[in-house]
């Protein structure tokens, strides 16, 4: 059954809800959240996205992201999906909001409003085949690094919070 998402304004005021593959057809605003997870030597821990995903496929991104559905809070909604994609789930705290749009090159259109959450883990994840292709741990210098060379390898949201957002500070 298709995920019933919550809309929402620019504020992440609740506007009402709607299907995900019409929200993402139409390009309406709706909540999502991503999270971060780092180990004890501070490295990010990266998924790279399945080849299948209906959008962004094969690119880099931080550890999980999705949106809450239908009846269910943002915080209830990373303990469900970080076990979903990533295998385990780990202590979160909510750091950051910011809101984008972006359009890709099949139609579809990503417009969050996004709530960035920060988590620790020290063991590799058992990732899901279905939503994960592979993941690597990776110092954040090395990241900044990677991002400024080959951006194309990155997914737009994962980009947009690491330049706005300093992580050092929550470390």
């Amino acid at each position: 059954m298709e995920d019933i998402l919550i809309l929402v304004d620019e504020k992440d005021n609740f506007q009402g809800y709607m299907g995900k593959e019409e929200a993402h057809v139409k390009g309406v605003k709706h909540r999502a959240f991503s999270i971060f997870v780092f180990n004890d030597k501070n490295e990010l821990l990266l998924q790279q996205r399945a080849l299948h995903k209906y959008h962004t496929p094969g690119l880099w991104a931080n550890t999980c992201c999705s949106h809450p559905r239908y009846g269910e809070t943002t915080d209830s909604a990373v303990h469900r999906r970080l076990p979903e994609e990533m295998g385990f789930d780990c202590a979160l705290t909510h750091v950051y909001e910011m809101s984008y749009e972006v359009k890709f090159d099949n139609g579809i259109i990503e417009n969050e409003y996004d709530h960035v959450y920060v988590g620790r883990y020290e063991k590799d994840p058992d990732v899901n085949p279905e939503e994960v292709q592979n993941f690597r741990w990776i110092s954040l210098p090395v990241l900044m690094a990677e991002m400024e060379d080959e951006p194309e390898k990155y997914t737009f949201w994962f980009k947009k919070i690491m330049k706005e957002f300093d992580f050092t500070a929550v470390l």
